[in-house]
């Protein structure tokens, strides 16, 4: 197997990126997709099917004589564990390999409380989804999650996360593989839920920036059609971009005047509350928008300007196509999206906002975890995760 997932043209992980649209192909047109022979397209067929990552379907039309044999890629092979931990809410799921979502649930979780407890909890719920949906632990091919702090992506380890008291360079998936023996891959959660958003809203856009405002405020950035995480995996790290508004506010990274600490959900309530508004947590906020509160309703349209403020700077250096506002602030997102088109489009460049626009996440709370399952399928059907499902399935046939 080792010979033919080298990643090399025609190599099955080439075949294994055709079929995942789900339609069924022949080896004929395989072969005249690849430029390769009929014979070495059989071989590579041969070795996905003993994968069981793909699959024979209904033959198809023939031209004369014996119709020709079709494969497509089989979802249900294997499943992918995927889990949004933010830093008082959990979401896990288990999915197919095309992220269809076969069992779900979500918890109350305090990510203070250390990262063999958080875990933990996160391997309970796991198994518990596993066995709703009928699967075991080794039909599992890989588990993706995000952590809402910065991530250093090659390791899976969280790097000073502000939140995350105990989580400085934990082996988090070192420790998950002591539970499932499979590829984990851990990213920022603002990170993967641009990739759900985009997945979900606009799967032909190459340069897309998604930015949360919730308890913090982040971005994901997806440039040329893939997410940059820049040197240290902190790319769009922008709630500690300082604002001069804010001079004498101080923020919780020990600076002052941080977008985080004009615009993210409690520095609004904040503010709310400074006013004698009843308003001390993001979903008061939403409830008094929505009654029509005035206080609420500027309180958020200036907070729309403050993150309008720091993407004039991003329109200019990244030139996204669509910026999606996203997080739990984005359930006012008129008001919000309001404040941020205002300043956005009358302080940025008239060529970058020319076909600029400004959304509201479609995927809203679970982006995060669409993102999550994505990340791990990619590697599931890469080369290496393909040659893995197939060494693990050699191992179980000889046991």
């Amino acid at each position: 197997m080792a010979e033919t997932t080298s990643g090399v043209r025609g190599s099955v992980g080439e075949l294994i990126q055709i079929l995942r649209d789900g339609a069924p192909r022949t080896r004929a047109e395989l072969a005249r997709l690849t430029g390769l022979a009929r014979s070495t397209i059989a071989a590579r067929i041969d070795s996905l099917l003993s994968t069981g990552l793909i699959t024979p379907v209904a033959d198809g039309v023939s031209t004369g004589g014996r119709p020709p044999s079709q494969f497509a890629l089989n979802p249900a092979a294997r499943v992918i564990i995927a889990a949004d931990l933010g830093a008082s809410h959990g979401t896990v799921a288990v999915t197919d390999l095309t992220g269809s979502v076969l069992a779900e649930t979500e918890g109350s979780i305090r990510i203070a409380d250390g990262p063999e407890t958080v875990l933990s909890w996160l391997v309970e719920r796991s198994r518990e989804l596993l066995d709703e949906a009928g699967h075991a632990g080794d039909d599992v091919a890989a588990i993706g999650i995000g952590l809402p702090g910065p991530v250093e992506f090659s390791t899976g380890q969280p790097v000073n996360p502000p939140i995350m008291p105990g989580w400085d360079r934990f082996d988090v998936p070192g420790w998950m593989r002591n539970h499932f023996d499979v590829p984990v891959l851990v990213d920022n959660d603002v990170n993967i839920a641009a990739l759900g958003e985009r997945s979900v809203a606009w799967p032909e856009c190459d340069d897309l920036l998604f930015v949360k405002v919730a308890t913090g405020i982040g971005a994901g950035i997806i440039s040329g059609g893939g997410l940059q995480r820049g040197a240290q995996g902190i790319a769009g790290d922008v709630g500690h971009v300082p604002l001069a508004r804010g001079a004498d506010v101080p923020c919780t990274c020990g600076n002052t005047g941080c977008l985080e600490a004009l615009a993210s959900g409690p520095a609004i309530a904040r503010a709310l509350s400074e006013q004698g508004e009843p308003a001390e947590t993001g979903n008061d906020i939403v409830e008094l928008v929505k009654n029509g509160n005035l206080a609420a309703i500027q309180a958020v349209r200036q907070a729309g300007r403050d993150v309008g403020e720091m993407l004039t700077v991003a329109v200019s250096m990244i030139n996204p196509s669509i910026i999606v506002i996203g997080g739990s602030m984005a359930r006012v997102g008129d008001q919000l999206i309001a404040g941020v088109r205002e300043v956005v489009y009358t302080r940025s460049m008239p060529l970058a906002t020319e076909h600029l626009s400004i959304a509201q996440s479609a995927a809203g709370s679970r982006a995060a975890v669409i993102g999550a399952s994505l990340l791990a399928i990619e590697h599931a059907l890469s080369p290496e995760g393909i040659r893995a499902i197939a060494e693990a399935r050699i191992a179980t046939a000889a046991a």
